[in-house]
């Protein structure tokens, strides 16, 4: 079996920060989203994967590579542009050839990746499997209506949901999908939608079952979705120091400190994850917090937030929380004024705070 996963799209609701990289690589305890799933892959025996790709190229064929460093053989395969996930699949019919496939979106994250949802699917005699997560706000998602086992319809981000299972970007398909994407339309935002395809199936009688995702489920593509799965993630690893810690510093509950990071006179409260070569400094790094790679945190306050590899923040009164902080990124305060900020910087930004 192949696997298919999607990495095009612009990133649109994670701007400025995607204006300089790509949403898949946005990372979540400091590993790139896309990671995560190229490992569900290979955990789930999937070895052979196609890439989808477009702008972002370059910057995904560098983090990837050929894929042997995570045990896959990786092609890479153009979409001309980000038209849909049905129009995706019909961009990789020559490489997925007529065996059964998995399509796996590069910005999703599941707790406990989908080999076993798989081993049904091989052993159910589907054409299709979906898989499905109850959520708070369906009108975001495509959602499935349902009557006991079965699949009854599937909407695209409708204004009034018919139900809370939105569909996990996880699909388990046959050749059979490639004359349901090439029949549909395109959608009113222009895109060959696989709600549409997967309802065509249904609509001609093909077998479409789901399964309901144990364990939490995230799509990163929003800020709050990012912090949240970074929360989850940071909560699950489990506490290794093998950084310096210093002088009258603290280090709290699950946190993890990577070789030659320092901490200074400072308060580590986990979940945390402090990168490689990190300096924080008569500082405060609260729960949920990850620092990439060569960061300097001194004399301030942190939690809840991302911050990528380059991150200097010096001098700032006011606690900064609920915030994503690109590569390279420096924040420092004039003048000191205690308040709360929110903040979501694009990599090689500068900010000033001052009264």
């Amino acid at each position: 079996m192949k696997g298919l996963v999607l990495s095009g799209g612009n990133g649109v609701r994670l701007r400025p920060l995607t204006h300089t990289r790509a949403k898949q690589l946005v990372p979540v305890a400091n590993k790139p989203v896309l990671f995560y799933g190229l490992e569900s892959l290979k955990a789930a025996g999937i070895t052979d994967v196609g890439i989808i790709v477009g702008d972002t190229r370059e910057e995904i064929q560098r983090a990837v590579t050929d894929g042997s460093s995570f045990g896959l053989k990786v092609t890479y395969i153009e979409q001309e542009a980000p038209l849909g996930i049905a129009h995706a699949v019909l961009a990789a019919e020559d490489f997925l050839g007529d065996g059964p496939f998995v399509v796996y979106l590069g910005d999703n994250l599941l707790l406990r990746g989908f080999a076993p949802a798989l081993r049904k699917f091989e052993e159910g005699q589907l054409n299709c499997q979906i898989l499905l997560s109850r959520v708070a706000e369906p009108n975001r998602f495509g959602v499935a209506l349902v009557d006991g086992d079965r699949v009854i319809k599937l909407e695209e981000k409708p204004l009034v949901p018919t139900s809370d299972l939105a569909l996990v970007g996880v699909y388990f398909l046959d050749k059979n999908i490639f004359q349901a994407a090439r029949a549909i339309k395109p959608s009113g935002r222009g895109e060959l939608e696989i709600t549409d395809a997967l309802q065509w199936l249904l609509d001609h009688g093909f077998a479409v079952g789901f399964e309901i995702v144990k364990g939490w489920w995230k799509d990163t593509g929003q800020l709050q979705d990012l912090l949240e799965a970074n929360r989850l993630v940071l909560d699950s690893l489990p506490p290794r120091l093998a950084g310096q810690i210093q002088g009258t510093s603290q280090v709290e509950f699950k946190v993890v400190l990577e070789p030659g990071s320092q901490v200074v006179n400072s308060t580590i409260r986990g979940p945390a994850l402090i990168g490689k070569d990190s300096q924080i400094i008569n500082s405060y790094v609260g729960p949920f917090t990850s620092i990439g790679d060569n960061c300097r945190l001194e004399n301030c306050e942190v939690e809840h937030s991302i911050l990528m590899n380059g991150c200097h923040i010096t001098h700032v009164g006011t606690r900064i929380t609920d915030s994503l902080l690109g590569e390279n990124c420096r924040v420092f305060c004039l003048n000191q004024r205690p308040r709360a900020c929110r903040l979501m910087l694009g990599d090689n930004s500068q900010l000033e705070m001052a009264d």
